[in-house]
């Protein structure tokens, strides 16, 4: 057994078990939801620059920092995060996979929750909210639905971290609604740990298995490591250090939770025989994302126990750092393995991966800077970051919105 066989969470390159009659945009989860991602990230930084500089007034809906974060995980992130399970659920079932009417509808409740967070102070404040929080239990429960009855029961946990979010986007708009004090900050910082934790599990699942199959198919005689108990010690460290910043950020306690839970994600990645994919951008760009998870929590842990090192940048190695690269990774991968195309990464769209890095190592260097230094790289950062997946958009836009070139359903 391979083991993209072994690992449900692994199989995502294959081909979903079809719906008949379904092609093009509305064929699979993947399409809209990655397409939606990519146009989001590249429109909404662009927006969220503007507002920081005073070009355009901030929506009246939360604090304007707190929601340009709810944004990058609430908008941005939970499409990505939608259309990869949406897409892998099935695979791991054999069950169908939600497309034409009913994936529309559910892709239509995302984009009408980025609209009204956009609009907030001009629509009814529960408008907002309603809208807004519907869509993540709407993803569960497709999810679930899927998994029940095939017995795969570790899986319900990736359902459990979709009820957080859940849970942590409510904590958030009842705090807007003056229901709640004090609840948006942590729920956004939650969310992120959250996330955090989910690319952690899955990233612990296919990033190994894509690789030992990508040496095998090439004949390079290679073992890839992977040891359930630091599997396990790197996602309970995380888990743990979510649960801690609930209840306070910046102590000792957390600052040793994100350090281990960093220094062991490094320790898993240097089993993963990371220098051997550097011809082959669709893996090395799954190593990177691991990377910057590792980085960023080392960061977030240091900074926590006192050393001299602005919270920001490590948060922003794990947001624009660790969640930009890896879904950048996925949704290039995962975009051509769901359309029946060969797994080889189209012309120039390496330059994507190279502006996410860029603009992401910018969004961390610039807290440590001031004045004019900051205001540059903090700009550069995020022109770089957006036309990422500006570019993606544009180069996978085909692929994406058309039917499969060997004209199957999906």
């Amino acid at each position: 057994m391979s083991p993209d066989q072994a690992s449900p969470l692994s199989t995502v390159d294959a081909p979903v078990h079809p719906t008949p009659g379904r092609f093009g945009t509305w064929g699979g989860a993947f399409r809209p939801f990655f397409l939606g991602a990519a146009i989001y990230a590249a429109l909404a930084v662009p927006l969220w620059t503007a507002i920081w500089l005073g070009g355009l007034p901030a929506p009246g809906w939360l604090l304007p920092t707190w929601w340009h974060g709810h944004e990058m995980i609430f908008g941005f992130v939970a499409a990505a995060i939608a259309g990869f399970l949406l897409t892998a659920s099935p695979v791991w079932t054999g069950g169908r996979a939600i497309s034409g009417a009913p994936l529309a509808g559910l892709v239509a409740l995302w984009v009408a929750g980025r609209v009204c967070m956009a609009l907030g102070g001009a629509l009814p404040t529960w408008v907002v909210a309603a809208v807004d929080v519907a869509f993540l239990p709407a993803v569960a429960g497709v999810v679930t639905r899927t998994l029940w009855g095939s017995g795969q029961h570790r899986n319900y946990a990736i359902v459990g971290i979709l009820a957080l979010l859940a849970t942590a986007n409510g904590a958030m708009h009842a705090e807007a609604l003056e229901l709640t004090a004090g609840t948006a900050a942590r729920a956004l910082r939650f969310a992120i740990d959250a996330v955090i934790v989910l690319i952690l599990v899955v990233g612990g699942r296919i990033t190994p298995a894509f690789t030992q199959n990508a040496f095998r198919r090439s004949g390079i005689e290679r073992s890839v490591g992977s040891w359930p108990w630091l599997n396990g010690l790197v996602i309970g460290a995380a888990a743990a250090l979510a649960l801690a910043n609930l209840a306070t950020v910046g102590t000792t306690t957390t600052g040793v939770l994100a350090g281990l839970a960093g220094l062991a994600a490094a320790a898993r990645l240097g089993g993963w025989q990371s220098w051997h994919t550097r011809s082959d951008p669709l893996l090395w760009s799954l190593h990177a994302g691991s990377a910057w998870v590792a980085f960023g929590l080392v960061l977030v842990g240091a900074s926590d126990l006192g050393v001299a090192i602005p919270r920001a940048a490590g948060l922003h190695a794990l947001t624009a750092g660790a969640m930009g690269a890896t879904i950048l990774a996925v949704v290039t991968r995962v975009g051509l393995g769901h359309t029946g195309r060969p797994l080889e990464l189209p012309d120039r769209v390496v330059w994507c991966h190279a502006l996410v890095h860029a603009g992401a190592l910018a969004r961390v260097a610039a807290p440590f800077l001031g004045g004019g230094g900051q205001r540059a790289f903090l700009l550069v950062g995020g022109i770089s970051w957006a036309a990422a997946f500006g570019v993606f958009a544009a180069r996978y836009w085909h692929i994406l919105t058309k039917p499969r070139p060997d004209g199957k359903p999906g």
